[in-house]
């Protein structure tokens, strides 16, 4: 295998699936990356619906939990094909949880069970994406996956993030490029 040139820093970007990307998990996936580092990188697809409602999580995580009725249908994502039975909540900035990672000034990720009854309540973040499973890739492997046209990456936005709707993220992230869907291409060039 070449030498792979190392990418800076991804953290706290999207990882946009190209179109011949056609994996069960990453087609057309719109990914937020959590961690990039020499070790590797995990992320959470923020645009694939799981089978599961908010208040089916709910009443596994606490039966006893009180879930807002405009709650209760609120989509949970396949955040990835790596452990999809833990849950991750990507969420604007409120601290005070047992489990949380500042990701930026304005997003962290919770992965402790005391974020969900807030969240099923409105006490919780103002806005947030429920997630189960992540992506991830060992050392160098995502810098190769880019290096052969497989993703594009871009600063994470959080109106895709969190206020596009979860049909149109992908289209919305290829856009935010510049760029209009069928000039993507799977074949890349050298100068």
């Amino acid at each position: 295998m070449a030498d792979i040139p190392q990418i800076t820093s991804l953290q706290n970007h999207f990882l946009i699936a190209m179109p011949a990307l056609d994996d069960q998990y990453f087609s057309r996936s719109v990914s937020y990356i959590l961690e990039h580092n020499k070790d590797g990188a995990m992320a959470l697809v923020i645009n694939q619906p799981s089978k599961m409602s908010f208040k089916e999580l709910m009443t596994h995580a606490d039966a006893n939990a009180e879930i807002s009725e405009s709650l209760q249908e609120k989509i949970v994502v396949c955040g990835g094909p790596v452990h999809p039975d833990r849950g991750f909540v990507l969420h604007s900035a409120k601290g005070g949880f047992t489990s949380s990672l500042e990701l930026s000034s304005e997003i962290m990720v919770t992965t402790s069970k005391d974020i969900l009854s807030v969240v099923g309540k409105k006490d919780g973040p103002d806005k947030s994406i429920v997630a189960l499973g992540y992506a991830g890739w060992g050392a160098g492997q995502l810098e190769q996956e880019i290096q052969e046209n497989a993703w594009l990456t871009i600063e994470a936005d959080q109106e895709i993030l969190f206020d596009t709707p979860i049909h149109k993220k992908w289209q919305a992230a290829v856009n935010k490029l510049g760029v209009d869907v069928w000039q993507l291409t799977q074949q890349s060039g050298n100068a």
